[in-house]
């Protein structure tokens, strides 16, 4: 029987809907949850550094997370859009590698291992990058393929390379919160920034420039999208693409004295030691 709704059973009616299905604030319903990952890297992350000796006993939402990762319907990740899609594998890379190193805390370095790294570094887990593989979409990866077969070569995000953490000091700093499709401008920006402010990172004294061994390794990535231009016209074309990058992402002083000065380029030797607050 059909019948009119009085205003204040209207009222009623929103107030009771409101209740029992709550909005999600600012969540599309084939979003990801990363509520587990937040709790993790706001208790657990401090400067860039990580407590693995607190996190290994308290891991539960770490590896909460590391299933969501598994169970993730395909159908849902092709709907997002692409920064969402760069986002989710960055968070997945990072914290892959936190369930990694409190799988293995404290680590045991082996007996050519410890001549060639730290003891204490990430280098010493087996297979840790090629060989040992985790649930994604019901697909078993490694790490190097999150990294080498979906970031590198399904987008065009050099940046990446700023926000991608190996668990090594010489890594760029492991971030706090997770990295959002709708801010990764900002995030990878702000990463990009803080990077270079070390000096491990970045140092122009003398007439020679020193960066970060992950500038030459990973160089090539940054032709497509800072490889143009009349900068730097001294230098081959991914020497060329890496200034033009950086330059972006210093302050005002460090502009003027990149752009004034004759120099060459040197890379540092990489940091492996494991990025430990414990």
């Amino acid at each position: 029987m059909n019948r009119h709704i009085s205003s204040m059973e209207l009222a009623a009616l929103i107030l009771s809907a409101v209740f029992v299905f709550p909005f999600r604030a600012g969540k599309a319903e084939n979003s990801f949850d990363y509520a587990n990952y937040v709790a993790v890297l706001k208790t657990y992350v401090v400067d860039g550094f990580v407590k693995y000796k607190d996190l290994k006993v308290d891991r539960k939402k770490l590896d909460a997370f590391i299933n969501q990762l598994g169970s993730l319907d395909r159908r849902t990740y092709e709907s997002w859009s692409e920064k969402d899609k760069i986002a989710f594998w960055i968070n997945a890379y990072n914290g892959i590698t936190l369930q990694a190193v409190i799988d293995n805390y404290p680590i045991k370095s082996g007996f050519v291992g410890s001549w060639l790294y730290p003891k204490n570094s990430i280098r010493q887990i087996s297979g840790v990058w090629d060989k040992q593989t985790h649930r994604v979409m019901g697909e078993k990866i490694t790490l190097n393929h999150i990294e080498h077969e979906t970031l590198r070569k399904k987008f065009n995000e050099p940046r990446i390379h700023m926000a991608l953490n190996c668990a090594s000091i010489g890594c760029p700093a492991l971030r706090n919160e997770p990295f959002e499709g709708g801010k990764l401008g900002k995030q990878l920006d702000d990463q990009s920034r803080s990077f270079l402010k070390l000096s491990r990172n970045y140092r122009l004294k003398g007439k020679t420039l020193t960066l970060s061994s992950i500038l030459s390794w990973f160089g090539t990535d940054f032709v497509k999208s800072y490889g143009s231009g009349s900068q730097f016209s001294g230098f081959n074309e991914t020497e060329r693409a890496v200034l033009n990058f950086i330059i972006r992402h210093l302050d005002e002083d460090q502009k003027k004295k990149l752009t004034s000065t004759s120099f060459s380029i040197e890379f540092l030797k990489y940091d492996w030691a494991l990025n430990d607050k414990s």
